[in-house]
């Protein structure tokens, strides 16, 4: 997933860029306001995480003028203040969840993975589709019960698509999910991996779930759940 952290503190930042990122996601760390309004216009995000003490427009009003143009995507809030005016009015302003500082990653991983899957729809840690099953939390994949081994790209491709199944995919949406920089993408990577997690999912039972909509991205055919 491609996540937006907009946190001034630099050490609390690089850190959630480093644990994120370890995690499986896609992460843009940017210190203010400004730079994650340019960030959210710019590109596709599937959540972010607010800290409500910014410099300059603070996270509250950040987070009214995302909401204001439109971005859907979860928000997850920060915060050192540990009054319920202040969380009532970060929920208020359009948050999902919140997160008081100081924190333990786990917490706030939970939270930001319970916000992730019901974005998408699902309630539960884990996605099925016909024989193949997706563990959201430990990252892996099995097919008629046996693990698949997937590298790190191909599960990000299929993980999305799964959480997007029967919706039509863009390649630069998927693209997204693998480089935090727009200068990395290279349409043809996608193809490649594409092509490589086809031939891995195709069971002798005849489930082909990918399919190519030409022009246009990729089709996740089955209906998860």
């Amino acid at each position: 997933m491609k996540l937006l952290v907009v946190e001034d503190e630099a050490l609390l930042r690089h850190h959630l860029y480093s644990r994120l990122s370890e995690s499986g996601h896609v992460v843009e760390a940017v210190p203010n306001a400004e730079e994650a309004l340019f960030q959210a216009e710019q590109f596709n995000h599937d959540l972010a995480i607010i800290d409500l003490g910014l410099p300059g427009m603070g996270g509250l009003d950040l987070i009214r003028q995302l909401r204001s143009q439109g971005k859907s995507f979860p928000i997850l809030i920060l915060t050192a203040r540990g009054n319920w005016q202040d969380k009532v009015e970060g929920l208020a302003a359009g948050a999902d969840d919140y997160v008081v500082k100081p924190f333990q990653f786990e917490e706030l991983e939970a939270r930001l993975n319970a916000l992730l899957r019901r974005s998408s729809g699902f309630v539960q840690s884990t996605i099925a589709a016909g024989p193949l099953l997706l563990d959201l939390n430990r990252k892996q994949a099995t097919l008629d019960d046996e693990p698949l081994a997937l590298t790190a790209f191909e599960y990000r491709i299929l993980e999305y698509l799964m959480r997007h199944h029967q919706q039509v995919v863009a390649k630069d949406r998927l693209m997204e999910q693998l480089y935090p920089d727009d200068d990395e993408h290279d349409p043809n990577v996608i193809e490649v991996l594409v092509g490589r997690l086809r031939r891995k999912l195709e069971g002798s039972n005849g489930f082909k779930p990918i399919d190519t909509v030409r022009g246009l991205g990729y089709l996740f055919t089955e209906r998860c759940r």
